[in-house]
């Protein structure tokens, strides 16, 4: 099992967090397994998916060793633990709830759902790996910037709606990654096309690494 802080640092080093969800489960599981293979190494399936559990376990069984699957929309502690039983070593919340609590307290890194400063500080206190902006579209890059001035060690992940232009303007304002559902996935986990898919990670994947590329002096 990956720990919050070496889960933080890879993170930080692969930037980009995708999630999936849809009704057709078959064609998320083939979804995920594409993103594996175009080089995205983590990946939330939410529970609001068709047989997510399913997924996340057949995923914990086929992922390359380098990616980390974990579970979205946990709410509950009953949320955690199903997942974690699965198979996702991750929990990500859409808000502050008990569900961060008990991730904290089995030792599972877990990207707290916040958006206010208050949120943020308490998600922080209740044992929050990172803190996931949401919804990020609420204010954009600027007010993750807005965020950051009078908080500038909270590890922040924004959600919603963050095509590859806007992942490079979160990078900028020192987003340590990015969670990308729709503008990633499109189609693909509803049964659309992979090649598609592959192209549009591609696109990701650059925006990536040249936030990852050494600033020139």
């Amino acid at each position: 099992m990956t720990t919050p802080t070496e889960f933080l640092a890879r993170l930080h080093r692969e930037r980009l967090l995708a999630i999936v969800r849809g009704d057709n489960p078959e064609a998320a599981l083939a979804a995920s397994l594409t993103l594996f293979a175009g080089g995205i190494r983590f990946l939330e399936v939410s529970l609001v998916t068709t047989d997510a559990l399913a997924i996340i376990a057949e995923l914990a069984r086929l992922a390359p060793r380098d990616c980390v699957v974990g579970a979205g929309t946990v709410l509950t502690i009953d949320d955690v633990h199903r997942s974690a039983a699965a198979g996702a070593t991750f929990m990500v919340t859409p808000a502050v709830t008990e569900a961060i609590d008990e991730s904290a307290r089995l030792g599972l890194p877990v990207c707290a759902g916040a958006l206010t400063p208050t949120e943020v500080v308490a998600a922080r206190r209740a044992g929050a790996t990172v803190v996931k902006l949401f919804p990020g579209s609420f204010g954009g890059p600027a007010y993750l910037k807005a965020l950051r001035d009078p908080l500038p060690d909270v590890p922040f992940i924004p959600v919603g709606g963050v095509d590859a232009g806007l992942a490079r303007e979160y990078f900028a304002a020192g987003a340590v990654g990015v969670g990308i559902g729709s503008p990633l996935l499109g189609d693909a986990a509803r049964g659309g096309n992979l090649d598609d898919l592959q192209a549009r990670v591609a696109a990701f994947l650059l925006v990536r690494d040249e936030a990852n590329r050494p600033a020139r002096t």
